[in-house]
Order: C-alpha cells, then structure tokens, then sequence
C-alpha cells in the first residue's frame, strides 16, 4: 500500500467515524490486558460502541515505553485526540501506578495519566483499574444495574479481578484476585483462566475452584450479587452450575465490551451534554 493510499484511508476512517458520531457525547475507552490492548469510541450515554474494537497485542514485558506507544497507536488508529478513558491492570490513585503484578515493575510511581496525555495529544485522559471499569460497565449499563446494597463483579483472565459497588457507588482498588486462600494459595494463581488453561482443567473442575474462591469471597463480604466476567464468562453455562454459593451469581451483559464502555464512561462528567 502506498503513502498516498494510506493516508486516503484514514481521512475515509476519519470522515466514516464523524458521521457515525453525529452530535454524541463519545470518548475513546481503552483497556489494556494482559495479552491485547482494545479500544473504541463509546456512546457515554447508552454505553455502545459507535466504531469496530480495535486489538493490538500487547508488547512483551509491558514496559510504560511500549504501552504508551500502543495506546498511542490506537489513539491514531480513530483519529482521535478527545476525551480518552482508560482501564489499567494496577491499583490507581490519583493516576499514579500502586501496583505491577502483571505488568512492568517501571511502572510503579508513574503517573500513567500524563504519559497517556503526552502520547496521545489529549488534555482529558483518566485511568482507573482495568476490573473496576469493567465492574462500572455492569452498574451503568449490565447485569447489576439498578441492584442496591453490595455488588461484586469479578473478572476471570490472565489473573482475577475484582471491583465493589455499595448501592452502586466503587469503592476502588480492591485487588481480591490476590487474597491468600485457605489453601495457602493466591486467588489468581489457582483460579484465573490462565491457570485454567496452563493446567488443562476441565471446566467443572476449574470451575470448582471458583468456587472456592467465591465462598471466601461470600464469607467475608456475604454481596447481594456476584457478576462474573471475562471472556470464559461466554460459556458460563458450563461452570455457573458448580458453583456453591448462596448468593446470587449472574454472568456479566457487557461481554468482552466491559473494559472498553467502563474505561470511557470514566469521561461521562468531562463530556457537555
């Protein structure tokens, strides 16, 4: 492709997404994962995607270098220099990096705000945790919507994580997929997708260990409501069954677009209606 034929495809992409835009109040929400970095153009008021998600890989390592240059990417993938939220694999305070369990420990300190601002262009970016964003997606807009008291979303991936909602307000940065079981074992290293697949489990036998997390997690908290998400949570059918708990547990609604929609409703009070 040449120089000429690439650049008449962005100004198509540009011209197609402001169409598609209308008089909106859109952000860009992007969610970093442990194997990809996804991002789109989200309604902030129905909570949809108004453009196709868009994936790439995340770079080995993880480093804030490499990240940001990715997020950056995606940035000029949908011509975009607005509004940007962002869901983070790490506690967050105040945009500043707590935590690197799977990600870079270069990140620890940074502000990943100002270096997402610095990549991107934009002057209004925010970064929470990539589970509590999820978890908002579900409050605003999916399965524990309108729900009063405690709610616990839960995420199964690469680790396990883990967001809290008292009669629909966060309470943040509750990084749960590292509690030390009973069985002397961390969370995520004996219930995350990714052990289910390292170790080939069967689903009833994975999800019996789900369980045990959750019966922890009842015993501890006794929730109004469980929401579990991730991309195993598409076929819940096969491991909700197994699960021994006495609250209520439901899959999550939003699917594989929860990061995406939570980490750019962040935006929802920067953005005029």
């Amino acid at each position: 492709m040449t120089k000429a034929s690439r650049a008449d495809d962005s100004i198509t992409k540009s011209a197609e997404i402001q169409l598609n835009i209308g008089s909106r109040r859109i952000a860009l929400g992007i969610d970093i994962g442990g194997s990809g970095i996804k991002g789109a153009l989200v309604d902030l008021d129905l909570g949809e995607l108004v453009t196709e998600r868009h994936r790439i890989p995340t770079p080995e390592g993880a480093s804030p270098k490499d990240v940001c240059r990715v997020v950056g990417e995606l940035a000029k993938h949908f011509n975009w220099n607005g509004p940007i939220g962002v869901g983070f694999p790490a506690a967050i305070r105040r945009g500043e990096v707590l935590t690197a369990a799977n990600i870079s420990k270069e990140w620890i300190g940074l502000n990943v705000e100002e270096l997402i601002k610095k990549e991107t262009g934009s002057s209004l970016v925010k970064v929470a945790n990539d589970a509590d964003v999820a978890g908002c997606a579900e409050v605003e807009f999916g399965a524990a919507k309108g729900v009063p008291g405690l709610v616990m979303m839960f995420t199964f991936g690469t680790g396990i994580g883990a967001s809290l909602f008292i009669d629909g307000k966060l309470v943040p940065n509750a990084e749960l997929g590292h509690i030390i079981l009973a069985n002397g074992l961390e969370a995520e290293l004996f219930a995350s997708d990714a052990v289910r697949s390292k170790e080939d489990l069967g689903m009833k036998k994975w999800g019996g260990r789900v369980s045990t997390f959750l019966v922890y997690m009842e015993s501890l908290f006794w929730p109004d409501l469980i929401v579990v998400g991730g991309g195993i949570s598409k076929k819940h059918e096969k491991w909700l069954p197994v699960l021994n708990v006495k609250t209520k547990v439901v899959p999550a609604q939003m699917m594989n677009a929860a990061g995406i929609v939570g980490a750019a409703a962040q935006m929802a009070s920067f953005v005029p209606q």
